[in-house]
């Protein structure tokens, strides 16, 4: 029964363009908004903001301590004080978050706004807190580090927001929770030098070639040659290999190309 209220007052709410139920377990505070609905008491439906102090105001039974509670522990707070004042027999009620203030996030590195940010609903999404901060700076990577705790346990994953929007799957945009971390490392580099027309450290593009990072550098000068062209790279442990790739190679993050001068 108590089931089939939750589904019924969820609809209610969506259809009236609220954010959606939060997990039962969310502890609600300072700054959240709840919307609090009594089966079979529509005038009772009361929206509040949780104050500094924790407490709300409910008709009938007036303040009432939620600040730091679970959703589920407020409902059964507000229903007990509803039947110990004689208001309503058995009363049933649901308690859904509308705006989690109380429930921040951090969002560290390359962005252009990093702080922290408050989880405006129960539903927000890694890729909308990312915008709030103004989006991946220049420099920073295609590939963003979400740090947080789930169940108990802490987790790590690694969410390709290019590719979220390029095949259209939004399941890996992650819906987060409060303590979560975001985190915008900075974008893989190479480096060319040598007989190239701009010799410097660019941004390595995703997939991209031998003869790409040439074009980048601006090619080779009328001295240069791509005969001979060395990749200085270095492995897991620190040790630097020199390779002689072909042009449709891949390059790798760090990979310093060297263009030699030609002889003739």
């Amino acid at each position: 029964m108590r089931r089939l209220i939750r589904l019924l007052t969820l609809a209610l709410v969506l259809a009236t363009g609220a954010a959606g139920a939060a997990d039962p377990d969310y502890r609600l505070g300072a700054g959240d908004v709840i919307r609090i609905s009594v089966f079979q008491n529509p005038d009772l439906t009361t929206e509040s903001r949780v104050s500094e102090s924790g407490r709300i105001t409910f008709p009938l039974v007036g303040s009432v301590q939620v600040g730091g509670d679970t959703v589920q522990a407020a409902e059964r707070t507000i229903a007990s004080r509803l039947k110990e004042g004689g208001f309503v027999l058995r009363p049933q009620v649901t308690i859904l978050p509308v705006q989690l203030r109380s429930a921040q996030v951090a969002v560290l590195g390359y962005v252009n706004r990093p702080g922290r940010f408050p989880l405006e609903t129960a539903t927000t999404r890694l890729s909308e807190v990312v915008a709030a901060a103004g989006g991946v700076a220049q420099g920073g990577a295609d590939v963003v580090v979400l740090v947080g705790t789930r169940d108990g346990q802490s987790f790590r994953r690694e969410i390709d927001l290019p590719l979220l929007f390029r095949e259209g799957d939004l399941t890996d945009d992650a819906v987060l929770q409060g303590g979560d971390v975001i985190y915008v490392d900075r974008a893989a580099t190479f480096y060319i030098y040598g007989e190239v027309q701009r010799p410097g450290a660019f941004r390595l593009e995703r997939d991209m070639t031998v003869m790409q990072a040439l074009a980048t550098g601006g090619g080779t000068t009328s001295r240069g040659t791509v005969k001979g062209l060395q990749i200085h790279r270095r492995d897991e442990i620190g040790r630097v290999s020199v390779i002689e790739p072909r042009m449709n190679d891949p390059l790798r993050p760090d990979d310093v190309i060297f263009v030699q001068e030609s002889l003739f």
